[in-house]
């Protein structure tokens, strides 16, 4: 397996860290404005990236359709990203709760926990001032995702946080950049866009770490787990019942979205940058294999 990525200290990681945090950091209820009325007729993400779009049914759906099915799109996304953020939150107070807490990591972890908690707020304050309802994943999903906190460790932990992060940091960064989407939204991303870029470091200095301490008996695991739990996240970021809300026949709009190649395309893009880095570390391959492509993020 090769590994070509340099393991720094954490503990000066951790350090560097915690300064960023104390110097910029945002707080949703101070910082948005959430009595700004929303601008008539603007979308809520890039129209391109609606799941159904380029589909046949998208061709039958009139303009303020397509307005409508952005919003509730980005209710879920948002939703399923709350959701994952509180399992986030789990899975670091474990690591914390096993660690020494006067290190500099375990209080970085601490910090972006607060950080977490924050988001999960502001995620749920967007959902409702839009008007949608907070869909989350599935039920099964839902339930499931009760086992990661239990079962998680090691790389695959990060790795997992890392999937969620990246994918959604990209679909993100696009959003905040385009000035036909709502204003709201746009400032959400880009709180969420900022303080994530530190998350994102911490997590994948430790999921090096943990690949330099792997054996080669626990290696399939980590692989079969991130794969899985990378597949539910993907899968979950639009709930079907979105079609239902907008007029659409739920489950022929479903299907039709996991069959469209543009969707599929857009999952593929999000997820170029975190899928070079786990393919390099070595945490992309057989027994994970058919969940990933399952995921879309590779063909």
């Amino acid at each position: 397996m090769t590994r070509t990525l340099k393991v720094t200290d954490r503990e000066k990681t951790a350090d560097r860290l915690l300064n960023s945090s104390a110097d910029k950091f945002y707080d949703p209820e101070v910082d948005i404005d959430w009595s700004a009325p929303l601008v008539e007729g603007l979308r809520y993400t890039p129209e391109h990236r609606c799941s159904l779009y380029g589909t046949e049914l998208w061709e039958r759906m009139t303009p303020e359709q397509r307005v409508d099915l952005s919003r509730h799109e980005v209710a879920s996304i948002a939703s399923v990203g709350l959701w994952f953020e509180i399992l986030l939150m789990q899975m670091l107070l474990k690591e914390v709760y096993r660690s020494d807490p006067t290190t500099k990591h375990a209080q970085y972890a601490l910090t972006e926990v607060a950080d977490e908690c924050r988001h999960s707020t502001m995620f749920a304050r967007m959902v409702e001032r839009i008007g949608c309802p907070p869909y989350g994943p599935r039920r099964y999903v839902h339930q499931l995702g009760k086992l990661l906190p239990v079962i998680g460790y090691g790389p695959a932990l990060y790795g997992s946080i890392l999937v969620a992060e990246e994918v959604l940091d990209r679909l993100q960064r696009e959003t905040m950049a385009d000035e036909g989407v709502q204003p709201l939204v746009r400032m959400v991303n880009r709180i969420h866009v900022l303080e994530e870029a530190r998350h994102v470091r911490f997590a994948r200095e430790e999921v090096v770490r943990g690949m330099e301490r792997m054996t080669r008996k626990e290696l399939p695991y980590q692989r079969w787990l991130l794969a899985t739990t990378s597949m539910f996240i993907t899968r979950s970021l639009i709930n079907p019942d979105v079609y239902a809300a907008v007029g659409l026949d739920r489950d022929e709009a479903h299907k039709a979205a996991l069959a469209n190649p543009n969707w599929q395309g857009s999952i593929r893009w999000a997820g170029e940058r975190i899928m070079k880095f786990l393919d390099e570390v070595g945490l992309v391959g057989a027994p994970g294999t058919r969940a990933w492509r399952r995921s879309f993020l590779i063909g």
